[in-house]
C-alpha cells in the first residue's frame, strides 16, 4: 500500500504513485517549476515489449537518401539562371514538337530538341558485346591469319564490332597468349585500305586522335579540315584534355605550341581556345544571358566597322551548346537572317570555317558529321583517311543519328555514298561499322 496525500488519487495496480510537486512538500526548498515541459521518457529498445529500435540520440530529423544514377554534379547556377535536370532516359519526349515551339521555322529543321533541355542519348552503330571474351576473340583472329591464306570475314566480325575499349582487351589477351603484337600480326596479313582501317580499330582512341592531328600539320601545308573536324565537333572537354596531354607524351611538345606553328591570326586563336577542353558543359540556359550573347555579336558583327573577332571567339568557345542553340535563336530574332550567315558575311578562309563548324555541332552535330563523311566520298575521287577516321570514331558515338541525317540531306544512304568509292574487305569492313550488313 502506498501512502495517500492530499488530492492525490489512488494509484492503479502496478502504478507509481503520484506525487505532489517538491515545492509544496513541507520541509523542502522550493524547486523550479516545469510545467508545460515534455517527458523524458526511456530509449523505446528499453521499454518491455517493445522490439528493439536503432538510436537516433542527437541525430537530425531527415529522410532516406534518393538513390540517383551518376549523373555529373551541375554547378549552382548564377542569379536569372535555371538549373536544367538532365533528363533521364526515355524523358525526352516530342523533340520534332519541341522544337517548333522553341525556335523559329528557319531553324526548326536542324534542331533536334529544345534550347533549355539537354541533348537526347546518342546511338552508335558499335556497341559493347554482351558474351565478350577477350582470349577467344584472340584465338579467332589468330586462327584466321596462321597458315596459308587470311581470313578477312572473321577479322572483321570481331575487330569492326567491339568498341574501342574491349578491342584494347584483345590486343593485350593476343600478346599474352601468342607472344605477338596484334597490330604487326595484322599489317602482315592485309594491305591498303583494308590495313588502315583495322590498323586504327586496334589504336587507342586518344592516341589515334593525336596521330591524325600530327598527320594533319607535318610536312609541306595543313589539312584545316581535320584540325576543325577533330578540335571543333564537340568532343567532351575530359577527352580533348586527354588529348592535349597525350600529344605532349607522343612527340615531346604541346598541341598549342603545334597549332601556333601550323596556323595563324584569328584561326589559330579559335583552334587554341578550343583545344583547352574548358567549354562549360553544364546545358543549362538563361533566356536574358542569351539576348546579351546575341545582341553582343551584333554589335561586334554585322553593326561594326570591321569585325571584332576576338567577340565571336569568346561566345562560341565558353558557352554550352545549348546556350549557343539559344543565343542563335536571339540572334535569328534581333536581325531576322540566321547566325551563320552573318559569320560567313564576316569572316573567310579557315576561321570562317571553324567558327561555322563549331555552331553547327551546337545546333545539329549529326548533320554537321553528316556533312563531313559526304565531302569525303564526294566528287572525284575519295579521300579515304578522312572517311575511315569518321567512320572509325563515329560509330561508337552517334553514327546511327549521322546516316539519318545523311538520308534526309543527300537523298541517298550513307551505305549506297560508300558503296560507290569503295571495295572488297575494305568496303565490308565500313559496312560493318556503320551498322549495316553486306551486300
Amino acid at each position: 500500500m502506498y501512502p495517500n496525500y492530499p488530492n492525490q488519487q489512488m494509484p492503479y495496480p502496478g502504478q507509481a504513485p503520484q506525487y505532489p510537486p517538491m515545492q509544496n512538500m513541507p520541509g523542502y526548498p522550493p524547486m523550479p517549476d516545469y510545467q508545460n515541459q515534455q517527458p523524458r521518457y526511456p530509449p523505446m529498445q528499453n521499454m518491455p515489449g517493445y522490439p528493439p529500435m536503432p538510436d537516433y540520440q542527437n541525430q537530425q530529423p531527415g529522410y532516406p537518401q534518393m538513390q540517383m544514377p551518376g549523373y555529373q554534379m551541375q554547378q549552382v547556377p548564377m542569379p536569372g539562371y535555371q538549373m536544367q535536370q538532365a533528363p533521364m532516359p526515355g524523358q525526352y519526349g516530342d523533340f520534332q514538337q519541341q522544337q517548333q515551339q522553341h525556335f523559329p521555322q528557319q531553324y526548326a529543321p536542324q534542331f533536334s530538341h529544345g534550347a533549355t533541355m539537354a541533348p537526347p542519348q546518342a546511338r552508335p552503330t558499335v556497341v559493347r558485346s554482351p558474351n565478350f571474351d577477350a582470349p577467344n576473340d584472340a584465338a579467332i583472329l589468330r586462327k584466321a591469319m596462321k597458315g596459308f591464306g587470311t581470313d578477312e570475314a572473321a577479322i572483321i566480325n570481331v575487330l569492326c564490332r567491339r568498341p574501342c575499349d574491349q578491342r584494347m582487351e584483345i590486343v593485350r589477351a593476343y600478346k599474352t597468349a601468342y607472344g605477338k603484337d596484334l597490330i604487326e600480326s595484322i599489317k602482315k596479313e592485309t594491305s591498303g585500305n583494308f590495313e588502315k582501317v583495322l590498323v586504327a580499330l586496334l589504336t587507342p582512341k586518344v592516341q589515334y586522335y593525336c596521330e591524325e592531328l600530327k598527320a594533319a600539320m607535318d610536312g609541306a601545308g595543313t589539312d584545316e579540315d581535320v584540325l576543325i573536324e577533330i578540335l571543333c565537333g564537340g568532343l567532351p572537354n575530359r577527352e580533348v584534355q586527354a588529348i592535349t596531354t597525350e600529344f605532349q607524351r607522343l612527340y615531346g611538345q604541346s598541341l598549342e605550341e603545334a597549332l601556333k606553328e601550323e596556323t595563324s591570326w584569328s584561326f589559330k586563336r579559335l583552334l587554341v581556345s578550343l583545344s583547352t577542353g574548358n567549354r562549360d558543359e553544364s546545358m543549362m540556359t538563361n533566356i536574358d544571358s542569351a539576348r546579351t550573347d546575341a545582341q553582343a555579336l551584333v554589335h561586334a558583327g554585322v553593326k561594326c566597322f570591321g569585325t571584332d573577332e576576338s567577340e565571336f571567339n569568346r561566345i562560341l568557345c565558353l558557352r554550352n551548346f545549348a546556350q549557343l542553340r539559344l543565343v542563335a535563336e536571339e540572334y535569328q530574332k534581333i536581325t531576322g537572317h540566321s547566325l551563320e550567315d552573318d559569320i560567313k558575311k564576316e569572316f573567310s578562309g579557315d576561321v570562317e570555317q571553324g567558327l561555322v563548324s563549331v555552331l553547327r555541332c551546337a545546333i545539329n552535330r549529326s548533320l554537321f558529321f553528316a556533312k563531313c563523311l559526304h565531302k569525303s566520298v564526294a566528287g572525284f575521287g575519295t579521300n579515304d583517311r578522312d572517311l575511315i577516321r569518321l567512320c572509325v570514331t563515329r560509330s561508337e558515338i552517334d553514327m546511327m543519328d549521322i546516316k539519318e541525317e545523311y538520308q534526309r540531306k543527300y537523298k541517298e544512304s550513307l551505305k549506297d555514298a560508300i558503296k560507290g568509292d569503295t571495295s572488297g574487305h575494305y568496303k565490308h569492313a565500313l559496312y560493318v561499322l556503320i551498322g549495316e550488313n553486306k551486300s
